[in-house]
């Protein structure tokens, strides 16, 4: 009877310690996920400074929706504008439709440790891709 008493105890004590391990371990990889990007870190003034090209971005929706602009200097028309979390990345995707740019897209992604958007730049007219940054003005 004192042997089944001593496994009892045995077994209770392994149990609390797959317990307590099961528990650490969870916190410790709930704690390790990096935190979802904020997506109003888009909102702003960006500039592409190899040409002067101003992106302001001033409104977003939980749905995906970005309200954006564009200028060179002038404003060109932005037919589409959202952005979207892929993995623990913030991302944005831009579409003019205006004279010299039917269809030509941006795909930019942040870079919160720079704090810049860089990404890809497609010229429909010329149908080439252009790898762009933009730096935060504002």
């Amino acid at each position: 009877d004192a042997d089944d008493r001593r496994r009892g105890r045995w077994i209770a004590g392994v149990i609390c310690l797959a317990v307590v391990f099961s528990a650490g371990f969870w916190l410790w990889y709930k704690h390790a996920e990096p935190p979802a990007p904020d997506s109003s870190k888009l909102i702003g003034r960006w500039l592409r400074p190899d040409g002067g090209y101003l992106l302001v971005f001033r409104d977003f929706a939980p749905d995906g929706r970005l309200t954006a602009a564009y200028f060179n200097p002038r404003p060109i028309k932005v037919a589409h504008a959202e952005w979207k979390l892929q993995g623990s990345q913030l991302s944005a995707f831009v579409e003019l439709r205006d004279v010299n740019y039917p269809w030509s897209t941006y795909t930019l992604t942040y870079d919160p440790a720079t704090d810049r958007l860089v990404g890809v730049y497609f010229q429909a007219v010329q149908r080439q891709h252009f790898e762009v940054e933009f730096q935060r003005t504002q």
